[in-house]
């Protein structure tokens, strides 16, 4: 190994999670977060604890449009604040889409949008649900000694969706998890190419390659505990922004903040620092188009974990590295990285077509003939070949698997 004159060695070491908001133990999702706010905020955490009830009933848009205007001032610590922002998008969610994408609404109401925009604004967040929210921040442990495994934990807040929504947060808060050993990895990785330490970075790419294996097993749960019919029909609309939506086509006005409407993306896993933390460190590069989609994901997600993407790009390459001096053993060891995160990719793809594209022509198919028991409602057919975050979802999955395939380096 040979250090290289590109100046790009100019990362600021030590490279260190808590830098960047990371944790040793939970990696990008929050440790521990809160469960309840201070007592002044309960006309909030009365409504979202009350979500899939009030949107059944229809009555979200009213009890909404009747809580108080509260000042964000007394929200001080971090924790608070994610937790603030998991409760206002949540309900901003319901309330936008309480009546199905027939009934949207232009106006988010003051009382909503102030403090949704002001908590945005402390935590460097978007004012819609984001991964951030949906999954970082919004997991317990049923039993606070017991282990993180899915029969011990929980949500903090939910939308309708019962156990199918419960499995989709959860099964995705596993995949994070499993991440964890291979962020640390990334960090070994680039400590061990700044001191040219062979054997250290070929540990750290065994460790990546085992994480990315880790991910896929954890994917797979997604089977046992999400039903395709309920994440379809039920659950998906309620993850759809109003940026490259049909259905909202204007966009939506926070009452308050702006008179403009503003547009922003629903939740997606792209949105996760996960997988591009990984191809930063691969130097993957992907399609122009895909790229500019990833780019933009990233105003979805934490500050600090953008940071961190930031901090890896500007580490010495380790892909050029191995190119031009790295011995045949580290490119394996890159190269069953890179086959791993192939091989995740194509697992999600696998995922998506069950969940969206077989579930699509089963609704459709549901809606033209005659169906005994309870209809799980019209489903959303604005987004119906777009992931909620506004791609068109397989022609971008399939292009970054592509591209990641791409990265492999010639044995």
């Amino acid at each position: 190994m040979e250090p290289r004159g590109d100046g790009k060695e100019e990362t600021s070491l030590p490279l260190e999670l808590s830098r960047f908001q990371l944790s040793e133990e939970f990696g990008f999702l929050l440790p521990h977060p809160l469960t309840e706010l201070p007592a002044a905020y309960a006309p909030w955490m009365e409504v979202a604890q009350a979500l899939p009830q009030l949107i059944a009933s229809r009555q979200l848009r009213s009890r909404v449009l009747q809580m108080p205007q509260l000042s964000t001032q007394q929200l001080g610590a971090h924790e608070e604040l994610h937790l603030a922002h998991l409760v206002l998008s949540f309900i901003t969610m319901g309330y936008l889409w309480q009546e199905g994408e027939e009934g949207t609404t232009k106006v988010l109401p003051r009382n909503l949008a102030v403090p949704f925009w002001e908590v945005s604004q402390a935590l460097g967040l978007p004012p819609i649900l984001s991964h951030a929210d949906f999954v970082l921040a919004n997991w317990r442990r049923r039993n606070p000694n017991g282990p993180l495994e899915m029969e011990n934990l929980d949500t903090i807040i939910s939308l309708p969706g019962g156990e199918s929504l419960r499995g989709f947060i959860l099964v995705t808060f596993l995949v994070e998890k499993a991440a964890v050993p291979g962020i640390k990895a990334i960090v070994q990785a680039i400590h061990a190419i700044l001191q040219l330490d062979e054997e250290s970075l070929h540990k750290a790419l065994q460790q990546l390659a085992e994480a990315i294996g880790d991910m896929s097993q954890a994917l797979r749960q997604m089977h046992d505990h999400v039903d395709p019919a309920v994440f379809y029909a039920v659950i998906r609309i309620f993850l759809s922004g109003w940026k490259d939506n049909p259905a909202m086509p204007d966009g939506l006005i926070y009452e308050g903040v702006a008179e403009d409407p503003m547009r922003y993306s629903g939740g997606s896993a792209a949105q996760s620092s996960v997988l591009h933390a990984f191809d930063e460190l691969l130097g993957i590069r992907h399609s122009q188009q895909s790229s500019a989609f990833l780019l933009r994901m990233r105003d979805y997600m934490p500050p600090a974990h953008r940071a961190f993407l930031e901090e890896i790009h500007r580490a010495p390459s380790l892909r050029q590295l191995l190119l031009h001096s790295g011995s045949p053993r580290l490119r394996a060891a890159f190269n069953r990285c890179v086959s791993a995160l192939v091989d995740f990719r194509s697992y999600h793809i696998t995922i998506v077509t069950k969940y969206i594209t077989l579930a699509a022509a089963k609704a459709r198919q549901a809606e033209l003939g005659a169906r005994d028991g309870p209809s799980l409602g019209k489903p959303p057919s604005a987004l119906e070949a777009k992931g909620t975050g506004g791609s068109h979802i397989f022609v971008f999955l399939k292009s970054i698997r592509d591209s990641t395939r791409e990265g492999m380096i010639p044995a």
